[in-house]
C-alpha cells in the first residue's frame, strides 16, 4: 500500500477516534437535540449564516466518515432551519459527504480489487455502465441498505463521480424532504397534547409510509423501463406458457393445470426430458444391472458359489429401453392433456416478454401469448475444447444409451457424480475403465474422507483411476485411439476404444432468441434467475438445468413450484426459492448421500461444528447382508442437537438420508430422532444410532455423577460405606 493511502487511512482513523472520544454518538441523538433545542434555536437566530455553514460541514463530515447520526442530522435540519433551508442544507451536505466516501473507497480499495478479481470487477463495471444510474436511484429511494454501505460499494465500481453525485442528489431529495418535514414537526412538540396534532401525525405517517410508497414508485418505473420497447397484448391466449417438457417444465405445467389456469407446454423432442430419456432413469437401470453382476461375481459373500458373469451387452441396453418405455406414460402428452395441459410439439422463440413464435414439428407456425412464460429448456453435456476429441466419436450421457456393443477399454473423462456412477457400472459390466480426473481426487464437492472411501472401492473393482491427470490431446496412432494427459508436468499416454465425456453440462438457451429481450446468459449458458425464479422481466421465469446451480431432477421440480406459483400469482404475492435443505445422492456402490453443510464447507465459512460419526459396520442389518462398508457423519453446533448437515456413505444411503432431510426441514434435532422407535433390523436404525453417538458425547457428566450417588443412597449405602463393606468382606475371606 502506498504512502498516500496510508496517510488517508490514518486521517480517517484519527477523525473517527476524535468523534468517539468527544462523545459524538451521545451528542447525535434525538433526546440530546430536544434537550438543547431552546438554546440552539437562540444561537441560530443570532448567527444564522454561520450556523447553516457549520451544520453543512458537520453533516458532510458525518456522512463522509460513515459515522452514525445522518438520520438525526436530517431531522435536526428541519427542527432548526425549517423545510426550505433544511432540505437544501441536508441534500447538499449528504451528497457532498457521500461523494467523499465514494472517492475514499475508490482510491483505497478499487485497484486492489481489480488486481485480485479482474473478471468480477469487469462484469460489475459492465452492469453499472448499463443500469448503474437507475440501480443507484432505486437504492437511494428505497432504503433497503444503509446509505453508508451504498457510498462505499459504489466507490468500488466504475461509475463516474458526476453521475454518482447527480443521481444521489436527485434521488435523495424525496426522502430528505420526508425526514426534514418530520423534524419541523418534532420541534413543535412541547406537551403530550402536541403529539396527537394533525400535523405531527401526518409527518410521522409520511415518514413511515415513504419506503413503501417509494418501493411502489420504483417498481412502476422499473416495469415501464423494462417493457417500453414492447407492446403488451390486450388479451392473452394462456395464463402460463412453459417451454420444455423435462422435469421442471412438467411440474410447472402440472401446477398451473391443478389450479385451473390455462397452460400450454411446448416441447420439441421427447417429453420427460433428460431425466427420463438420457439421465436418471437409464443410468439407474444400468447401475442395477451392474450391481447384480457384481453380486453374481461375488456370490461367495453369501454362502453361494460365485459364477462368471455372462450375457449380451445389447440385452442390458434393451432392458434400459424397456425401463424407459414403462415409465414414459407418466410423462406422456396424453396424460398431461387429461390433466388440462395443451401439449405442443414444436420449438418456441421469444417475440416479446409475453409472446412466443412457435414452429410446430409438422411445419405449422403460430404466435402464442401468456401473462407469464416459464423457460425450462434444460441442458446438454458440455464438450471441452480438447484437440482431437471431436474425432474420437465421443460418448456422452445423451448418446451412451444407443450403444449395442460393450467397449473393451472405456476412457471416462471426469470425476463428478455422472463420471463416477458410469465408471463403476461399466467396470462391473466387463469393460476395463480408465477414469481421468484433473483434480487430486474424485467427487470434489464431497469431504475428503468420503472421496477416499469411494476411491478405495473403485480400485478394488479394478478401475484404473488416474488422478491429477489433465487430458491435453486425442490422437490415433497405428489404428489405436490414444489420449495424452499432463500429469504433474509429465506426459502420460493412455490407449482406449471409446471415450465417455462427463465434464458437466451447458444450458439450452441458443434457440430462444433471448437477445430480442436483452437477456444475456451467464457462464455455462445458464440464465440469471432472481430469488423468485424470474429472469430480468417480472413475468418471465426459468427453472431446472437452464438456471442451476443444482442440476438435479428434484431441484428442478423444487424450482418449478416457485416459477409456476410466482408466474400465476406473483402480482399479489411472490415466494423466494428455498435451498436450505436440498439433498443429493451419487449412486455409486456404496452410495454417497448428502444434505446441508459438509465439513469442508463449514471450515471455509468459519462455522464451528461438532462432528458425530457412526460406522455402518456396527449395524446388525449391514452385517446380516455382508454390506458393512461406510459411515454416517452429522454436523451440529457444538453442544446442540440441531442438524446442520449430514452425509451417508453406504448401502441404502439415499433412504437413510431421508430421515435427516426431514428432520432438518422441520427443525427436529438428533434428540427427536433418538426418541423415535425404529423397526429392527433396518438400515434406518443407523440414523437412531448416530443420534445415540451424539447423545453419549454430550451426556451431562455432572448430573450422571449425582445420579450415581442417588442410586447408591437408594441401595441403602453411601459410596464410602460400600467401599468399607467390600474391604471387610475381602479381609474375612
Amino acid at each position: 500500500m502506498n504512502r498516500k493511502k496510508l496517510i488517508i487511512i490514518a486521517v480517517i482513523a484519527v477523525l473517527v477516534g476524535l468523534f468517539i472520544a468527544f462523545g459524538g454518538p451521545e451528542l447525535l441523538t434525538l433526546e440530546n437535540l430536544q434537550r438543547h433545542q431552546s438554546s440552539i434555536d437562540q444561537w441560530i437566530a443570532a448567527n444564522t449564516a454561520t450556523a447553516l455553514l457549520g451544520f453543512i460541514l458537520i453533516y458532510i463530515a458525518v456522512t463522509a466518515l460513515s459515522l452514525p447520526g445522518a438520520a438525526i442530522m436530517t431531522l435536526a435540519a428541519g427542527a432548526f432551519f425549517g423545510n426550505l433551508y433544511g432540505v437544501l442544507a441536508a441534500s447538499i451536505a449528504s451528497t457532498a459527504g457521500a461523494s467523499l466516501a465514494f472517492l475514499a473507497a475508490r482510491f483505497l480499495l478499487r485497484d486492489t480489487l481489480k488486481r485480485r478479481y479482474a473478471k468480477t470487477v469487469a462484469r460489475m463495471d459492465e452492469g453499472i455502465a448499463r443500469d448503474g444510474a437507475f440501480y443507484l436511484a432505486t437504492l437511494r429511494l428505497v432504503p433497503v441498505f444503509p446509505f453508508f454501505l451504498i457510498n462505499l460499494a459504489m466507490g468500488l465500481t466504475g461509475m463516474k463521480l458526476a453521475t454518482y453525485a447527480l443521481v444521489s442528489w436527485l434521488a435523495m431529495i424525496p426522502g430528505t424532504f420526508v425526514y426534514v418535514n418530520a423534524g419541523t414537526q418534532l420541534a413543535q412538540i412541547e406537551s403530550v397534547g402536541d403529539v396527537v396534532s394533525a400535523d405531527v401525525l401526518l409527518a410521522f405517517a409520511l415518514l413511515g409510509l415513504f419506503p413503501l410508497i417509494a418501493k411502489v414508485v420504483v417498481s412502476v418505473i422499473r416495469r415501464r423501463r423494462l417493457y417500453k420497447k414492447f407492446e403488451k397484448p390486450e388479451f392473452f391466449d394462456y395464463n402460463l406458457l412453459v417451454i420444455g417438457g423435462g422435469s421442471a417444465g412438467l411440474v410447472s405445467a402440472y401446477i398451473a393445470a391443478a389450479v385451473k389456469a390455462k397452460v400450454a407446454l411446448i416441447e420439441r423432442d421427447k417429453m420427460g426430458g433428460d431425466c427420463l430419456n438420457t439421465g436418471c432413469v437409464p443410468s439407474k437401470a444400468v447401475i442395477q444391472s451392474a450391481k447384480v453382476a457384481d453380486t453374481m461375481r461375488h456370490a461367495d459373500r453369501y454362502g453361494l458359489d460365485s459364477v462368471p458373469v455372462k450375457g449380451s451387452f445389447s440385452k442390458i441396453m434393451d432392458r434400459v429401453k424397456n425401463v424407459i418405455a414403462e415409465i414414459e406414460p407418466h410423462d406422456s402428452p396424453e396424460r398431461y392433456r387429461k390433466l388440462g395441459v395443451d401439449c405442443i410439439s414444436g420449438e418456441a422463440r421469444f417475440v416479446s416478454p409475453w409472446e412466443l413464435d412457435v414452429v410446430h414439428n409438422d411445419g405449422r407456425r403460430e404466435r402464442l401469448s401468456a401473462r407469464s412464460i416459464v423457460i425450462a429448456t434444460g441442458g446438454r453435456p458440455a464438450m471441452p475444447p480438447i484437440p482431437g476429441l471431436d474425432r474420437m466419436d465421443p460418448l456422452t450421457s445423451d448418446n451412451l444409451w444407443d450403444l449395442r456393443d460393450r467397449p473393451e477399454r472405456l476412457l471416462v473423462l471426469g470425476g463428478g457424480p455422472i463420471g463416477c456412477e458410469l465408471s463403476q457400472a461399466f467396470q462391473r459390466l466387463g469393460s476395463q475403465v480408465t477414469q481421468v480426473e484433473m483434480a487430486g481426487r474424485i467427487l470434489g464437492k464431497e469431504d475428503e474422507d468420503v472421496a477416499n472411501l469411494i476411491q478405495d472401492y473403485f480400485r478394488a473393482d479394478g478401475i484404473d483411476l488416474r488422478l491429477d491427470h489433465k487430458a491435453s490431446e486425442f490422437v490415433e496412432e497405428e489404428g489405436e485411439r490414444v489420449v495424452y494427459c499432463d500429469h504433474k508436468g509429465e506426459q502420460v499416454r493412455i490407449a482406449f476404444d471409446r471415450v465417455l465425456v462427463a465434464l458437466g453440462r451447458t444450458a439450452n438457451t441458443a434457440s430462444l432468441n433471448l437477445e430480442a429481450l436483452g437477456i444475456k446468459p451467464e457462464k455455462g449458458g445458464t440464465l440469471p434467475a432472481n430469488e423468485d425464479m424470474s429472469v430480468v422481466y417480472p413475468n418471465i421465469f426459468a427453472c431446472g438445468d437452464v438456471v442451476g446451480p443444482y442440476q438435479f431432477t428434484h431441484a428442478a421440480a423444487h424450482q418449478a413450484w416457485y416459477a409456476a406459483v410466482n408466474g400465476l400469482f406473483g402480482s399479489f404475492k411472490r415466494f423466494r426459492v428455498d435451498y436450505r435443505v436440498l439433498p443429493w445422492v451419487t449412486f455409486t456402490q456404496p452410495e454417497v448421500a448428502r444434505v446441508g453443510l459438509s465439513e469442508a464447507e463449514a471450515e471455509a465459512q468459519g462455522t464451528k461444528v461438532e462432528v458425530t460419526r457412526y460406522d455402518l459396520g456396527d449395524l446388525d442389518r449391514a452385517i446380516a447382508e455382508s454390506r458393512s462398508a461406510g459411515f454416517i457423519k452429522v454436523l451440529t453446533p457444538p453442544g446442540k442437537d440441531k442438524i446442520l448437515g449430514a452425509v451417508v456413505v453406504g448401502p441404502q444411503g439415499a433412504e437413510i438420508l431421508a430421515e435427516f432431510t426431514l428432520a432438518m426441514k422441520h427443525g427436529l434435532g438428533l434428540n427427536k430422532i433418538l426418541g423415535t422407535v425404529h423397526p429392527y433390523p433396518t438400515w434406518n436404525e443407523a440414523a437412531k444410532f448416530t443420534a445415540g453417538e451424539w447423545k453419549q458425547a454430550n451426556a451431562p457428566q455432572g448430573i450422571l455423577r449425582l445420579l450415581e450417588k442417588l442410586h447408591g443412597w437408594r441401595r441403602g449405602k453411601t459410596g464410602t460405606a460400600v467401599n468399607k463393606s467390600s474391604k471387610s468382606a475381602r479381609s474375612e475371606s
